[in-house]
């Protein structure tokens, strides 16, 4: 008997040591996953080709080298690198029933995912801030977003990224973990994580949430101010058909803005408040999130910007 609980106890500790996690696809479709596999190879396939084309078009086409693409070069690097860092673990569950993830490579995984994650809400500030630059002050416009300020601006973006995803992730390091091993989503996430932890979570939680200040606590209201501050331009403008078509300039900008933060917000929320909401929901919201911005992206500003269409077109239809 002694000797049963020592074994018991041993297991426990190398379980807590040398974690590892199980991974949820979709909660009570198991049997399905094959097929459920097909819409998401369809979406994972228009945002890989729709962000790999508009990075291209960018890249290649002198035309497109102005302040706005490039922000919309770094929003599509940002949206496939989000895409590529999930789709091994959402697809390996799904064909190949692949659930089990070490800590490590769970780390490593939260690392690009959150990662890319602040990369694009400091990519949509930073458009916002080229909307209103265009807008407010389109004389000084050529002055005010130089290739150099680009760049330092891209930089930036990269330092906060590293500066507030590290140290996260380095206390989750030091959590030990004894309380089950099945995550709620077919990724690491972090919140999703520390739940499983038996260990003191609240450095966890703190940095977290300074994260989320930093982040979305920043960029939000930078964005709603950057918009205020355009429609109150635009208001001035006496014309309604020129009113109108500096207006239409931001549509592609503030598409972008909902189909990021409304699904964040929604899986914030519901990972906060939704302990009594079905799993099927809590699965469903976590890839909507993931999956959304990356797949419509492309197809937003491809619609509404004749240019970026122009350019894909003349690339799709040259032999």
């Amino acid at each position: 008997m002694l000797e049963s609980q020592d074994n018991m106890e041993v297991l426990t500790n190398l379980t807590a040591t040398f974690p590892s996690f199980l991974l949820t696809g979709i909660p009570g479709l198991q049997s399905v996953h094959a097929l459920i596999s097909i819409p998401f190879c369809c979406v994972y396939a228009i945002a890989l080709s729709g962000n790999g084309m508009i990075l291209f078009v960018i890249i290649t086409q002198q035309s497109l080298h102005e302040p706005m693409y490039y922000f919309l070069s770094i929003l599509s690097a940002a949206d496939l690198g989000l895409t590529v860092s999930t789709m091994s673990t959402i697809l390996g569950i799904f064909w190949f029933d692949a659930s089990e993830i070490s800590l490590n490579t769970c780390i490593i995984q939260m690392f690009f995912l959150h990662g890319f994650t602040f990369m694009e809400s400091g990519v949509l500030v930073a458009m916002a801030f080229d909307r209103y630059v265009a807008i407010c002050d389109p004389l000084r416009y050529a002055n005010i977003l130089t290739n150099s300020r680009i760049i330092q601006m891209g930089i930036l973006m990269i330092i906060r990224t590293v500066l507030l995803i590290v140290p996260l992730l380095l206390l989750l390091k030091q959590l030990s973990f004894c309380r089950g091993k099945a995550l709620s989503h077919s990724y690491c996430y972090h919140p999703d994580v520390i739940k499983l932890a038996c260990s003191d979570t609240r450095p966890n939680s703190i940095c977290g949430l300074i994260d989320l200040i930093l982040t979305t606590g920043i960029d939000t209201p930078c964005i709603v101010l950057s918009y205020i501050l355009i429609i109150r331009s635009v208001l001035k403008i006496t014309s309604p058909e020129e009113r109108h078509k500096v207006f239409s300039t931001c549509i592609s900008h503030i598409g972008a803005v909902a189909v990021f933060y409304i699904p964040m917000m929604s899986l914030s929320l519901l990972h906060r408040y939704g302990q009594s909401v079905p799993k099927v929901v809590h699965s469903m919201m976590a890839n909507i999130y993931l999956l959304l911005p990356p797949a419509l992206n492309p197809i937003i500003y491809s619609v509404k910007s004749k240019h970026i269409r122009k350019a894909i077109l003349n690339l799709l239809l040259t032999k």
